[in-house]
Parts: structure tokens; sequence; C-alpha cells
């Protein structure tokens, strides 16, 4: 049984840094990707990586978000630094499992930026 259990959401001050983890079990990703949806706002990716480190961000985020992988622990991480009252969402990951192909999803968790 495919599950993703994150954690590292939380209330933090503008300007100020979370490091997001995603822990993957039941199978292995190829492609990992964490999402973000703010209230009344559609579900938008952040940031991807594949399995071989090439990554990609939303222009909102560049700079300041950094997504990464431990390919050994199943793990994915996004590194989020210089936070701003915009960066507030929930926010997902989300991972496509090798050979199938199928997506499976994050429960997600709260990231709130006070300004």
């Amino acid at each position: 049984q495919v599950q993703l259990v994150e954690s590292g959401g939380g209330l933090v001050q503008a300007g100020g840094s979370l490091r997001l983890s995603c822990a993957a079990s039941g199978s292995t990703f190829s492609i990992i990707g964490w999402y973000r949806q703010a209230p009344g706002k559609q579900r938008e990716l952040v940031a991807s990586i594949t399995e071989n480190g090439r990554s990609n961000y939303a222009d909102s985020v560049k700079g300041r978000f950094t997504i990464s992988r431990d390919n050994a622990k199943n793990t994915a991480y996004l590194q989020m630094n210089s936070l701003k009252a915009e960066d507030t969402a929930v926010y997902y990951c989300k991972m496509t499992r090798r050979f199938w192909g199928d997506d499976y999803w994050g429960q997600g968790t709260q990231v709130t930026v006070s300004s």
C-alpha cells in the first residue's frame, strides 16, 4: 500500500524558514512535486524534481525555495526561505510511481506566514 506522510508545516513570521518533508512507503517514485493551495484558489505547482535531480520552480518561489530528495530514504523535502504572507497555503506532495505512472498525494500540511 502506497502512503505519503507530510510533516514540517507550521506558523512562521515573514522572512522566516520552514522545511517540509514527505516520506513515502510502499513503492518507489520517479517525479516528485510540491503543490500548494491557498483559500479560494486553485492548487498550483510550486516545485518538482526528477529521479536524476533535475528541478523546476514556479516563478513566485525561485531563489527562495529548494526541492530535494533522498532516494535511499524515499523522502522528499521542500526548504522554504524568505517566506512571505502570500506563501500561506496548504502544501501537498505528489509522487508519480515508477513504472506504473500513477500519482499519489500526501495529506497536506498547513503553512501560515504572518506579516
